[in-house]
Formats: C-alpha cells, sequence, structure tokens
C-alpha cells in the first residue's frame, strides 16, 4: 500500500456573498409572506453569509455541475496539467438530473481525457465517500493521482416558486397555507459552492502536503429512522414513500422534491452518534488528543458545537475549542463540499505547519452517517 497525499485544494463560490436579509429577496417568499421561522433559525444556525448559483432575481448562474469542474480546474496548471487525471469522483446531494450522473456531467464540461468516474450521492458525507474513494484508489495502486469533489446546489430548490403548489392546496382544503417548519427550515441553513481536492502517491516537491492517514465512514440507519429527505414525504410510523410510488400531482401538493428536516429526530440523534464513534476511533487508533493540532468538525449549524463539545468531554475524548476550525459563518453549510472548504482555506491560507495533525468530522443527518478523517501535514 502506497502512501497518500493531498496536494492541492481549491474551490469555487458562485457570484457575491448573500448576506441574512437578502436571502428572501433572492429565494422569494412563500405565498408571498415572510417567513415566520427565518429569523430564529438564522440566529441558532449563526451564518452571516452563504453563496447562491442564482443573481438577485433568483435566475440560475451556474448548474451543480458547472460549479465542480471550476473546482477542478483550478486544481491544474501547467506544471500538473489536467491531462494526466486518472479518476474523478465526485460527492453531492443535489444532482442537477437523475442520469447520467453528477461525475458524468462534470466530465463532460471538463472534455478532458477519458478517467475513470465515481458519483457519490446522499447528504454531507457523500463528499467524504467520493474522498475516501479517491483515497482508496491511490492507496492501493490502481492510480497514482485522484480528485475528489464536494458540492451543491441547494438553492433552486429553495425557491418560493417551488412551494406554491402547495400553499395553493393548503387554501383549498381551508388550512393555514404556511409550508411546513421542516421544508421551512432547510430554506435558511443551505448554499451553494463546490471544492475539490487532488490525491497522488508522492508529496509535493515543494511547499507542504497534507498525507491521509485514514477515513472512516459508518452509517447508524440500521437503529435510526430519516432524518432528512427529499423525494419522498414521511409517514406516521417514520417510513417513507418514494416520488416513484406518487403520482405528478401528488408531488406538488406535497412539495415532495424540496429539502426536509425531522428536526425532532435531528437534535435527539446527531451529536450522540457521532460522539461515540469519535471515542471508539481514539481507542482504535490509539489518538493522543493532547498532540491533535486541528479539529474540524462540519458544523450545520452553530447551534451544535456545544452539545459536540459537552458530550465528547463526557465520554472522556474532548478536544479543546481552540483547536476547532470552521467557516460556517462565513461561507454557509453547503453539505458535500463544507468539509473541503475548512481544509482548503487552513492550506491555501496559510495557516498550516509541518507536523500538524488534522482530524475532519462530518456528520449526515439524512439517515445517520458520520465520516473522520485523520491527516498529518508533510
Amino acid at each position: 500500500m502506497k502512501e497518500v497525499y493531498i496536494t492541492r485544494l481549491s474551490k469555487f463560490l458562485p457570484n457575491e456573498p448573500v448576506e441574512n436579509d437578502d436571502m428572501e429577496s433572492i429565494l422569494g417568499m412563500v405565498d408571498g409572506k415572510p417567513s415566520r421561522a427565518r429569523t430564529m433559525i438564522l440566529g441558532n444556525n449563526k451564518i452571516k453569509t452563504r453563496y447562491y448559483a442564482l443573481d438577485k432575481e433568483g435566475k440560475s448562474t451556474h448548474t451543480n455541475a458547472e460549479m465542480t469542474a471550476e473546482a477542478v480546474r483550478n486544481l491544474f496548471d501547467d506544471k500538473f496539467p489536467i491531462n494526466r487525471l486518472q479518476l474523478l469522483a465526485c460527492g453531492t446531494t443535489s444532482p442537477d438530473q437523475l442520469l447520467p450522473n453528477h461525475a458524468a456531467m462534470v466530465h463532460g464540461i471538463l472534455k478532458c481525457q477519458p478517467v475513470e468516474l465515481i458519483a457519490a450521492t446522499g447528504a454531507c458525507a457523500a463528499g467524504m465517500q467520493a474522498f475516501k474513494y479517491a483515497f482508496m484508489s491511490v492507496k492501493c495502486g490502481n492510480t497514482a493521482n485522484a480528485v475528489s469533489t464536494g458540492s451543491e446546489k441547494f438553492s433552486a430548490w429553495m425557491l418560493a416558486q417551488k412551494f406554491e403548489p402547495e400553499t395553493e392546496n393548503l387554501k383549498n382544503l381551508a388550512e393555514n397555507p404556511i409550508i411546513a417548519f421542516e421544508k421551512d427550515f432547510l430554506r435558511w441553513m443551505l448554499s451553494d459552492g463546490a471544492s475539490a481536492a487532488l490525491f497522488e502517491d508522492k508529496p509535493n516537491e515543494e511547499g507542504l502536503s497534507l498525507r491521509v492517514d485514514w477515513v472512516e465512514i459508518a452509517s447508524y440507519a440500521n437503529n435510526l429512522d430519516t432524518c432528512m429527505y427529499a423525494g419522498a414525504v414521511k409517514n406516521g410510523d417514520g417510513s417513507t414513500k418514494g416520488w416513484t410510488d406518487m403520482t405528478p400531482e401528488e408531488w406538488a401538493a406535497n412539495s415532495v422534491f424540496s429539502f426536509k428536516q425531522d428536526t425532532r429526530l435531528l437534535g435527539k440523534n446527531i451529536v450522540p452518534s457521532g460522539a461515540q464513534m469519535w471515542k471508539d476511533l481514539v481507542d482504535k487508533y490509539n489518538i493522543d488528543i493532547s498532540k491533535l493540532t486541528w479539529f474540524l468538525p462540519h458544523l450545520s449549524s452553530e447551534y451544535f458545537r456545544f452539545r459536540i463539545d459537552e458530550e465528547i468531554a463526557r465520554l472522556g475524548v474532548h478536544i479543546p475549542q481552540e483547536k476547532w476550525f470552521t467557516n460556517l459563518t462565513r461561507v454557509g453549510n453547503v453539505g458535500t463540499a463544507s468539509p473541503y472548504f475548512m481544509l482548503e482555506e487552513l492550506l491555501n491560507e496559510g495557516k498550516l505547519k509541518k507536523g500538524d495533525t488534522i482530524v475532519m468530522m462530518v456528520p449526515e443527518s439524512a439517515r445517520f452517517s458520520y465520516a473522520y478523517a485523520h491527516i498529518t501535514v508533510v
């Protein structure tokens, strides 16, 4: 098995940063009324700015695949041209279509030579699934290099116009025409962008590289119900009914393709399972937490910062807050791309030095998966 190094990281953020007071003017108001939940949700998540692949009128400026391709292009130059790329692994929650898959669409835009492809589609951990596939390909000698990406275009799913059929349906039923909190919640949580990592079997000749020591991913879906979902409705018993078993009329009347979050399940389960996995990994790899330099937790909301802090302290695997690094409040929650954004900022803005050690933690609430990676700066 070879050593594996991340030698380059890049990102693409569309358009100008969007401040909190400008969100609803771009996404629109459902039924023409301001959201009752927006201020509360933003107060909890503490996000100040984010990016949308939309103009100020809510019109699309980039597809997910276009943003991802731009991030990939930014990895390459004359010294390491894209014609040397051997594998492309792309993770996303929000592909532009069901088929062809996201990685194929990105490759089509890049128009480079034939390469091996894999697309991981899910929630936040899908970016780390692509990350691990690229890592393993280089590790076992299948390829000498690989690129993995995380990217999202959530904004198009959150436009007010997507909820208009449902609000009309609610009016016809003489109900209060306000979309459910589970749907409104994520309108103020998610944003757009793409990031990419280049893995190689040799470190950079000049400058720093990030040696990937291990990547661990686990699902807890065997014990926990669906929490975040799209293309489905959730039944009273916790099961889901997918869009393929519904009529087009039902799709529109229930905003079936919106992102939805069961916040009760989220609050109860997201922290304990991930903290227990961290404890198990500390024991498995005999990690000396006192020697850890950086902890990069993917936080969907600042609300979870101190809950995670308390839980890992309770389990005896506490990481002091001064070692934590996030950029959520400035970049927003970009799902699969967020772990990459943190790592990219540390490397490209000169925050790292040789010998630093990094742990990435990526929880996913779709049906509770978690990803961890350990990295050493060389």
